[in-house]
């Protein structure tokens, strides 16, 4: 038989490595409607890619929410694995939002990792644009970043570009998005979250469930 001692050092062992056990346990948990997520029935993604998990970031440059999410959510992102693709979507304020508009042109540019996160601190730190920046403005900015603005401008101006804002909205209306930040994985999942750190740790276990029943 044991004695009082052993028994008491055996108790002590077993409840440390039930402390050891319990992140892995809670991360391996599966993933809960409620809890992680929202469930958006007849939800569709926004630009679906065979093999890969979408994770998209509904989001407008005037959000202050969205300018202190913004390098969180960058780290976050450099840390993912190939299937996962993380895509920026701005929520439009209308067809004429001159930021979706210098957005989506600087995307269509391959200029978007030049002005996306700079686009942040001149609203919000540097306060060297304004809210209802124009057209004007923002070209002005943009060459200011390094990037042709003669060639950018026009496709900002570019009515058709209307369609893509209209898809936008749409997207976000379709999603259940009520303000920004928001996650949306695979058109289906909406993140939720008490904070930016809980919001990243919700969409890991997600991530990781879809990528399980993947297998």
């Amino acid at each position: 038989m044991l004695s009082k001692r052993m028994q008491s050092r055996r108790r002590f062992a077993h409840l440390l490595l039930a402390l050891f056990l319990l992140p892995a346990l809670a991360w391996s948990a599966p993933a809960q409607e409620g809890v992680h997520y929202e469930l958006i029935q007849d939800g569709t993604p926004w630009q679906p890619l065979q093999g890969k998990i979408e994770v998209v970031e509904v989001f407008d440059y005037r959000c202050e929410h969205c300018a202190r999410f913004a390098p969180i959510l960058e780290a976050w992102r450099s840390k993912q694995a190939k299937d996962v693709r993380i895509s920026y979507l701005p929520l439009p304020r209308g067809s004429d939002d001159a930021y979706a508009r210098t957005f989506f042109s600087a995307q269509a540019a391959g200029a978007l990792d030049r002005i996306h996160a700079p686009l942040f601190v001149a609203l919000h730190q540097q306060r060297s644009l304004p809210a209802n920046a124009s057209i004007t403005e923002l070209s002005t900015w943009v060459g200011q970043q390094g990037v042709d603005a003669t060639q950018l401008r026009p496709a900002m101006e570019d009515p058709a570009l209307a369609a893509q804002l209209g898809a936008a909205r749409d997207f976000a209306a379709r999603s259940g998005v009520e303000g920004t930040p928001t996650l949306i994985i695979n058109g289906r999942y909406r993140i939720v979250g008490n904070s930016f750190d809980n919001m990243l740790e919700n969409a890991d276990a997600v991530i990781a469930q879809l990528r399980s029943a993947q297998r």
